[in-house]
């Protein structure tokens, strides 16, 4: 579901098909700024990106003119609803049909329908093309800016970054909130009560970097990614002594972030939604009491923790 950051902004992740007609929809995080007026889209959460990241797509609120269910329209997308901007239309997936409705209340509650100055297209021109130059060991990233029936589109031409950040991005494509990780195993030897991607914060330089977190009877594991086999780290359940909505996140200045206190560290985690922050809090804390409870067989516990999981 889309949220409201600290900036007073509507932000979550959507997939939009960048190239018109293509039927290739990518992943990406998208905020709806009606004080700047605009809806831009970054590669993902501007707080995990580079500081100075620049977006890779943005279209100004005054040149919408409509947003609307587009199920009819792609039938092979699902919850799919499209953009109506002047001779464009963005055709955009969400999460589900309630993610869906949201974001089409959103974003015409946010838009007028007025007709573009064509000060104000000349304006956005020039704005696109006095774009800083990228400086330090960050990459060039190349934009193209199209006026097409009257509305200034600006898009990313190339990617930015290296072999390794276009894979690891590509895994980030659709929600993988309820994707068992261990699909070529036998089923009975993993109890895999939640899984999905998450941000954490490194130990020693404190960057954060997106993982795959899996929560398992005794267990919650990490990786680089859902196809990692290994993980980075393994955190015994019995090691935790509680997991709750990081009360410094005030300082941290980031949405949606909860930590798990265990006997040596604790671990910073930022989701993706408050609800999926919740989700993890209870799934977590519903795992660490049924495993401490007596008698517990991994049947009861998966019972137990979705019962839990069911009250979201």
């Amino acid at each position: 579901m889309p949220y409201v950051d600290r900036q007073n902004r509507i932000c979550g992740f959507l997939d939009i098909e960048e190239n018109e007609s293509s039927g290739k929809f990518l992943r990406r995080y998208f905020i709806l700024d009606t004080q700047q007026g605009s809806l831009v889209w970054f590669m993902d959460n501007p707080q995990n990106l580079p500081v100075g990241a620049d977006c890779v797509g943005s279209l100004k609120l005054t040149y919408i003119s409509k947003v609307s269910d587009a199920t009819k329209l792609r039938p092979k997308a699902e919850f799919c609803f499209v953009i109506n901007a002047g001779m464009r239309k963005f055709f955009l997936q969400a999460n589900d049909q309630q993610d869906l409705v949201d974001w089409v209340n959103a974003l015409n509650k946010a838009t007028k329908i007025t007709v573009p100055k064509a000060s104000d297209v000349q304006q956005n021109s020039e704005n696109q093309k006095s774009l800083p130059d990228v400086v330090g060991s960050k990459k060039q990233v190349s934009y193209k800016t199209e006026i097409i029936g009257g509305v200034p589109i600006v898009t990313q031409t190339q990617e930015g970054g290296d072999g390794a950040e276009r894979a690891e991005r590509e895994a980030m494509q659709r929600s993988h909130s309820q994707l068992p990780y261990f699909l070529g195993r036998p089923a009975q030897e993993h109890t895999v009560i939640k899984s999905g991607y998450c941000v954490k914060q490194g130990a020693v330089m404190r960057n954060w970097k997106r993982r795959y977190f899996l929560l398992e009877e005794n267990s919650m594991s990490y990786f680089k990614s859902d196809l990692e086999k290994e993980p980075l780290r393994m955190i015994p359940l019995k090691e935790v002594h509680k997991v709750q909505e990081c009360k410094q996140s005030d300082i941290m200045m980031r949405d949606n972030l909860f930590e798990v206190v265990t006997t040596s560290r604790t671990f910073y985690i930022q989701a993706d939604s408050p609800e999926e922050m919740h989700s993890w809090i209870k799934a977590v804390s519903g795992a660490i009491v049924a495993q401490r409870g007596p008698g517990r067989s991994a049947a009861t516990v998966c019972i137990i923790v979705k019962v839990i999981l069911d009250f979201l």
